[in-house]
């Protein structure tokens, strides 16, 4: 007979897992704690402080301590909005009483405007007024050298240069300069070719309506 076989059903179980070691987590070298605490000493300081302040806190100093504009300049503002409102309070009086027919009072407002707030722009209509108001109660010449200087600076204003248009037609004998400023004031505002119109809306006084009317007339 044949040589016997030695069994083979150790062969066929399963073998046993090997035990695994657990692996162990390595400290930290000495090496990289030196380097990181080398890093958070080498920042500036004020950055070093701000790593360390709580936002919050950091937002309420900043809103409370930055103030852009400076307390001098707060009490200059509030100065020249007095100063602005005063000066339109004088304008509304004047042209109240122009329209009340009341051309000595009107003056006296008109004239407090120019003589004490000529640094606003809005000064040079109560030029205007004062010139149309001086038309009527005061020297002609004078109001007809006011509207002429301020036919310059208020350029484009319908107003003053059909007001000038009718003095100077009538006072001056001037009737191609008289023409030319018409014909600036026509352009702008049609208007100010209607007699009514300058009496009722425009409240200008009887002589400066009358000199109004010959030149549109050409009497």
């Amino acid at each position: 007979m044949g040589a016997c076989k030695a069994p083979i059903f150790h062969l066929l179980l399963p073998s046993k897992p090997k035990p695994q070691t657990p692996k162990t987590l390595k400290p930290l070298s000495s090496s990289s704690t030196t380097t990181r605490r080398l890093l958070l000493f080498s920042l500036p300081i004020s950055t070093t402080l701000f790593l360390h302040q709580p936002l919050s806190s950091y937002a309420t100093t900043t809103t409370t301590s930055f103030d852009p504009v400076s307390p001098e300049e707060k009490d200059a503002s509030v100065s020249l909005s007095k100063r602005i409102l005063k000066a339109v309070e004088l304008l509304d009086k004047g042209r109240e009483f122009q329209a009340q027919g009341d051309f000595i009072q009107a003056l006296n407002y008109f004239t407090q405007v120019v003589n004490d707030y000529k640094e606003f722009a809005f000064s040079d209509y109560a030029r205007v007024g004062r010139a149309i108001s001086l038309y009527e109660v005061g020297d002609r010449e004078e109001a007809i050298a006011e509207m002429e200087d301020v036919s310059i600076s208020l350029k484009g204003y319908p107003e003053v240069h059909a007001a000038l248009a009718a003095a100077l037609y009538v006072d001056k004998h001037a009737p191609l300069l008289a023409e030319n400023q018409f014909t600036i004031a026509a352009l702008l505002d049609p208007h100010y070719t209607d007699l009514t119109y300058v009496r009722e809306k425009k409240h200008w006084p009887p002589s400066l309506v009358s000199s109004l009317q010959h030149f549109i007339t050409l009497s």
